[in-house]
């Protein structure tokens, strides 16, 4: 299924005036050229286009304007607004919900580096090449300059709040380090300040299962065969660290997938047949590989593996002490990738006295998705009044 199925015919850009955002329909894809981009490690990128979606309206003075950012492999589809697909964020983002699209104006930019629109790996480059190997490395704060970008086009100076789980959380708090006047409210939920040396070393495992693939050819493998075995390994390996033990003992324990039996092996160890747990991470590893891109999920690990607010600019704390958004803080108690005092590190390293709210989940870190109306009443009280 291509963008243009999935999301509707749209414009190939988005003019620059407010008004048009008024006019648009909730939750269809567009994009908008934001020009040249030097990257933050070296190099650039000519020309650069984000895609969006976004629901709701901008006001007269577009001061309800809200960012949502998404998490590695997500997408611009926050809420399910005018067409049949349900949203992401559905319990959070809606007409009534704690998020309400009858009050603000609602953003979701794909990250660059994506595959849903904006420019990436895949996309062409100047001679109309995709520009695979030769796609330059970029960070998660190079994103952001390209959505600060976005909403100059939009005709949105504030931000009246930024928020994200997981990678959407970690460009939450590098819009608020990187553009502290644009920022009033930032809701990091499910990540910390950095990411630690045991998440680069995950993250690390799932590149390589990308790169060693035969089919990877260093990335230039659009003319030919997908690296599609690499990239569904990646995501096991991430998938593992996104699920608790607790909820994997329940779901699956040790039981056979279906007829199958994990013991009965006549023709050696290839030939048993599967517990259901390894069924379940082949079912997400085919579902990864029907929708994503090897190339992107490449480059944006990379991403997420350079997260740290600090770096460049004295550490965390330093990092912080100019922002001057309200910051609200949230962890999911079960989450194994990204614990919960890592949350808790970046509140201490804030201004002032920041809680850090805790989702209830034993899921693991897909908490941060599955379970997020539960901060649901908090957000209403605290930034969406």
């Amino acid at each position: 299924m291509t963008l243009v199925d999935r999301f509707g015919a749209a414009p190939a850009d988005f003019p620059v005036a407010a008004p048009a955002a008024e006019e648009a329909l909730d939750g269809v894809l567009r994009t908008v050229a934001v020009g040249a981009l030097q990257l933050e490690a070296g190099g650039a990128l000519p020309e650069v286009e984000l895609a969006y979606e976004t629901w709701g309206k901008l006001n007269a003075d577009a001061s309800n304007a809200v960012l949502i950012q998404h998490a590695l492999t997500g997408d611009t589809h926050v809420a399910q607004g005018s067409g049949a697909e349900p949203g992401w964020w559905d319990p959070l983002v809606g007409p009534g919900k704690p998020v309400d699209t009858d009050k603000y104006f609602v953003v979701s930019a794909n990250i660059l580096g994506g595959c849903y629109g904006s420019t990436g790996p895949a996309s062409p480059d100047p001679e109309g090449r995709p520009w695979g190997s030769r796609f330059p490395f970029v960070t998660i704060r190079d994103s952001v300059r390209a959505e600060a970008r976005l909403a100059d086009r939009l005709g949105i100076r504030r931000w009246h709040a930024v928020l994200g789980g997981s990678m959407g959380g970690a460009r939450a708090l590098e819009w608020a380090a990187t553009y502290p006047d644009r920022v009033r409210h930032c809701v990091v939920v499910a990540i910390g300040a950095y990411s630690t040396a045991e998440q680069i070393a995950l993250a690390q495992a799932q590149v390589l299962a990308i790169r060693q693939d035969p089919n990877y050819r260093d990335g230039d493998y659009y003319d030919g065969p997908q690296p599609e075995a690499g990239l569904g390994l990646a995501r096991r390996i991430a998938h593992i660290s996104y699920r608790s033990e607790a909820e994997l003992g329940f779901r699956f324990g040790r039981r056979g997938q279906g007829a199958e039996n994990p013991f009965e092996a006549a023709d050696g160890a290839a030939s048993r047949g599967r517990y259901q747990v390894e069924s379940y991470l082949d079912h997400q590893a085919e579902k990864l590989v029907g929708r994503f891109d090897a190339n992107s999920y490449v480059i944006l690990t990379e991403a997420l593996m350079s997260h740290d607010v600090g770096r460049g600019r004295g550490g965390v704390q330093r990092a912080l002490s100019s922002a001057t958004a309200e910051f609200f803080l949230a962890a999911v108690n079960s989450d194994r990738l990204y614990f919960p005092e890592q949350s808790e590190e970046l509140a201490k390293a804030l201004p002032g006295e920041v809680p850090v709210h805790m989702i209830d989940a034993k899921i693991g870190h897909d908490g941060f998705l599955t379970e997020i109306g539960q901060l649901g009443p908090e957000l209403r009280r605290r930034v969406f009044p």
